[in-house]
């Protein structure tokens, strides 16, 4: 099974046992970084959609799609309107957002799946990265330009 294979039959298993993962990865993030809470206004909204375009973006790099680059700077720069969010917090809901999918996957993760889940966690998080440098080269800091 390819990459990709595994990949969508992870997701297919999560699907298919009515598992929203996003419940568990937000306690696992919020436990975290507790302070963070309050930067969300609508949790529940927040949630779905933060879990859904996480996994549409590392699913997307792993087929190669062209709008993966767009999403991924026009989200890195809406988050700058909540300040200076360190880049450790866009890594472990990264990496947080895998651990929660392996879990709720069940047999259908393997080490393949994991491994190619964890490939394109890296490759968004390089993204995110250079996403944020541009960003940051062409614009002043929201925080102190103010």
């Amino acid at each position: 099974m390819t990459g990709i294979a595994a990949m969508e039959a992870s997701l297919a298993a999560v699907a298919d046992a009515g598992i929203d993962i996003r419940h568990a990865l937000f306690d696992r993030f919020f436990a975290a970084y507790p302070d963070r809470r309050a930067s969300f206004m609508v949790i529940d909204a927040s949630s779905r959609r933060m879990t859904d375009e996480t996994l549409q973006m590392m699913f997307g790099l792993a087929k190669g799609e062209s709008w993966v680059w767009p999403l991924v700077t026009e989200l890195v720069h809406t988050h700058r309107a909540y300040g200076p969010l360190p880049i450790a917090e866009y890594d472990a809901f990264i990496d947080m957002a895998v651990v929660e999918l392996g879990a709720a996957a069940g047999a259908a993760w393997t080490a393949g799946c994991a491994a190619s889940w964890q490939e394109q966690a890296e490759a968004l998080k390089a993204m995110i990265r250079r996403a944020r440098a541009e960003w940051q080269a062409a614009l002043p800091d929201p925080v102190t330009a103010a």
